[in-house]
């Protein structure tokens, strides 16, 4: 096993650097590119040239660290010193696939828990079974329904490829998993609780229309906040727009109270709603929910769940309800069938007995 760098003179004047590498009975070159050195015009060329050849010859080092450990089955000291963080982020900046921010959430998720348990910085070989499972823990305990699943599992992706990477020798998290909540854990409105909450006076008028528009229309806390008069075509009575969460466009049509709670309308370039921060319109929500005497655990992502709960109980099919939510699959609108089926179980119940 040997690993030599070597020159190749160009025509242009300038000169190749290269690795000359055997291993195992073979040879094979790799080319340092990035790494040229040039003709010497100007006392700067010679420092520039002198750096790059410095360069090289760490990166020949390297090599041969790597080709030696990889024979006897050992991590090279400075593949296990790697930063974590910056390689997760170098992950991120690599992904093209469509569930990129999933990762950067996970990875937002993965620095909260490092400062919430004291680290400053973690190398790749402090990434252990141990800071796996702390990390499964914390998951679980400050998020709900598919969340954890969904980072912890983009988490396992990103160290998957650490060791595909050859930076670490044995995978942590093989063994460690979280099992996914295919249910919905958030409460639903129903038609008659949105009624009660329509009666019912609220500190911000502003929030209380811009719920109740959600409640109609399916639309996330986000896209409402974002929502432009252009977005709004009151002619042909629907909405049009690009959803943030997902970058996918959906197009909802507007029902008459969707349209009455709009009123005038403004500016296309000016919002439909203007609200506080997502906290403050959180309390105001849960204040109004409790003065309308409804006894739910009600947040503003409740409203998109009540629109596609009662959306089928009142006899839409999945797929109507996947598209006016501007889901990609109707795996996740599936989700909203068994809670209508619990919906209609409890409404039969409750029917009073017929002595005969």
């Amino acid at each position: 096993m040997s690993v030599k760098l070597r020159k190749r003179k160009n025509a242009d004047s300038t000169t190749t650097l290269y690795l000359d590498i055997y291993n195992n009975g073979k040879r094979y070159y790799e080319f340092l590119k990035h790494l040229k050195l040039i003709k010497i015009a100007t006392p700067k060329d010679r420092v520039d040239n002198k750096d790059n050849y410095k360069l090289a010859e760490d990166i020949c080092v390297k090599r041969a660290q790597e080709l030696e450990s990889s024979d006897y089955n050992v991590m090279a000291k400075f593949k296990s010193k790697v930063d974590f963080l910056q390689y997760y982020q170098n992950f991120i900046d690599r992904y093209t696939n469509k569930d990129k921010r999933v990762i950067v959430s996970s990875l937002s998720k993965f620095k909260e828990f490092m400062k919430d348990e004291g680290y400053k910085t973690l190398a790749l070989n402090q990434v252990t079974e141990s800071v796996a499972y702390d990390f499964k823990g914390y998951l679980e305990h400050s998020l709900h329904g598919e969340s954890p699943a969904n980072y912890f599992s983009k988490f396992k992706k990103v160290i998957k490829q650490a060791c595909r990477d050859k930076l670490i020798m044995i995978n942590p998290t093989t063994d460690i998993t979280i099992k996914r909540n295919e249910g919905l854990k958030k409460e639903v409105l129903t038609i008659e609780d949105i009624h009660l909450l329509a009666a019912t006076p609220i500190t911000n008028e502003y929030v209380k229309k811009a719920f109740l528009f959600s409640c109609l229309t399916g639309l996330r806390f986000c896209d409402i906040v974002a929502m432009k008069w252009k977005h709004i075509d009151l002619n042909n009575q629907r909405l049009s727009l690009v959803q943030s969460k997902t970058g996918h466009k959906v197009t909802v049509n507007l029902h008459v109270s969707a349209i009455q709670i709009l009123g005038e309308p403004g500016n296309s370039d000016l919002n439909v709603f203007t609200l506080p921060s997502h906290t403050a319109c959180t309390k105001d929500v849960k204040h109004w929910v409790k003065k309308a005497g409804i006894s739910k655990h009600i947040t503003w992502h409740c409203a998109r769940h009540s629109f596609a709960t009662n959306l089928i109980f009142l006899g839409a099919d999945i797929t109507t309800a996947s598209n006016l939510l501007g889901h990609t699959t109707l795996k996740y609108t599936q989700r909203y069938t068994r809670v209508v089926n619990d919906m209609k179980r409890t409404a039969i119940d409750s029917m009073p007995a017929i002595n005969f």
